[in-house]
């Protein structure tokens, strides 16, 4: 692949230059405490090699949507559980006096700065704030792919102030998205599940054209039954966008595309753990008072022959209600066959969403895929086929 960014590998001798660094430390909290690191770990890489080159490390977030600056979404709360993942100090500036504190910081010191969004012209990337930012470094790295699908000052107005460059986890994310759609090796599948077609429209428009098998679970595939005829009984569907969804199936047929729907259900007539009214059925025979809750073993397990045919595959989004048991068990039973597949080294496996990694490390596969991405409007971009401000930024 030709890369169109430029990575740490390409910034020289940064001993002693203030490097600005986007991260997404947009952490859960609970009763005052990270409930969830992930993203803290996440900066890791790219903050220690910077660190350990002897920069002068200015990370740069977001934190909640704060309306005004106020304690509760500072940045302060974080410098101490930054600190304790990356295994050495941080420090925590106030917008107030930034300079002259970043002046008296020393090559190797790693500072948090205040919210980027205690500015209220950060997300309108203001050029008077984009300055502000850029006074205190010499170079910026972009390291948050999950904030990319903003046009923010730290985002995107930075990487046309400063010198640019992608950091280790935009690095891995991009060259994943890379070989995902990109430049896949086919034949190429894509999972895309969820409750709504209308969330996934601009997803399913962009994959037809895209992909060789389009395999289509959750909520969204009884839209695309019912469009086809199918009595889909008290199941989720958006009988108002059949239509729509017999416009994707004629563009992807057009394309040479295949679209997998379900042809054996599991049903229930009440939304519950393991119901008395459960039963497996083919979709042409869900009773009125039933809904369609998970995919059936039958298909599922030809769904897994699909991947076997495959080299390349993008996942996004549940096959069924998987928060409740049993309707977890078709995504389960085809995540751990694309685990599998990914481990013999015969499929690339790139997925993304908060659903998703959910439910992959839920399947305890998560790890087994190639890449998981943890962004959930900036994956889906990406799968709409949407340019990224904060990627495109990059690309000078």
């Amino acid at each position: 692949m030709a890369r169109n960014f430029k990575t740490l590998d390409d910034m020289g001798n940064i001993a002693g230059k203030r490097v600005l660094v986007r991260e997404d430390l947009n952490v859960p909290m609970a009763d005052g405490a990270v409930s969830d690191d992930t993203r803290l770990r996440a900066a890791v890489q790219t903050v220690a090699e910077l660190s350990d080159k002897g920069a002068i490390v200015l990370v740069l977030a977001h934190f909640g949507r704060p309306k005004a600056p106020t304690p509760d979404l500072s940045l302060a709360q974080l410098t101490k559980p930054f600190s304790e993942v990356l295994g050495r100090p941080v420090r925590y500036i106030d917008w107030e006096g930034a300079a002259e504190n970043v002046a008296m910081l020393q090559p190797g010191d790693i500072a948090l700065l205040e919210n980027t969004r205690f500015f209220g012209g950060e997300e309108k990337n203001d050029p008077a704030v984009v300055a502000r930012f850029a006074a205190l470094g010499d170079l910026y790295v972009n390291d948050a792919f999950s904030a990319a699908h903003r046009a923010h000052a730290s985002t995107a107005g930075l990487a046309h102030a400063l010198p640019a460059f992608a950091g280790r986890q935009m690095e891995a994310e991009l060259d994943a998205l890379d070989k995902a759609l990109g430049n896949p090796e086919h034949p190429v599948a894509a999972v895309v599940g969820g409750a709504k077609v209308s969330t996934k429209l601009d997803v399913l428009k962009h994959l037809v054209a895209k992909v060789d098998h389009l395999i289509i679970g959750g909520g969204m595939a009884n839209t695309f039954l019912a469009a086809r005829g199918v009595n889909v009984g008290k199941s989720l569907c958006e009988h108002d966008l059949t239509g729509t969804a017999e416009e994707i199936l004629d563009a992807a047929d057009k394309a040479s595309c295949t679209v997998h729907l379900p042809y054996d259900v599991v049903v229930a007539k009440e939304f519950a753990a393991n119901p008395p009214s459960l039963r497996t059925v083919n979709v042409h025979e869900v009773a009125a008072d039933e809904m369609i809750l998970d995919v059936g073993p039958a298909a599922t397990e030809a769904l897994a022959d699909v991947l076997k045919t495959c080299k390349t595959l993008v996942w996004n989004g549940p096959l069924g209600a998987f928060e409740t048991q049993p309707f977890d068990a078709a995504t389960v039973a085809l995540a751990r066959t694309a685990a599998a597949l990914t481990t013999e080294g015969s499929l690339v496996s790139v997925a993304g969403g908060g659903d998703t990694v959910a439910a992959l490390n839920q399947a305890g596969v998560a790890g087994q895929f190639s890449f998981v991405s943890t962004a959930g409007g900036a994956f889906l971009e990406w799968m709409e086929g949407k340019e990224l401000p904060g990627v495109a930024a990059l690309a000078r």
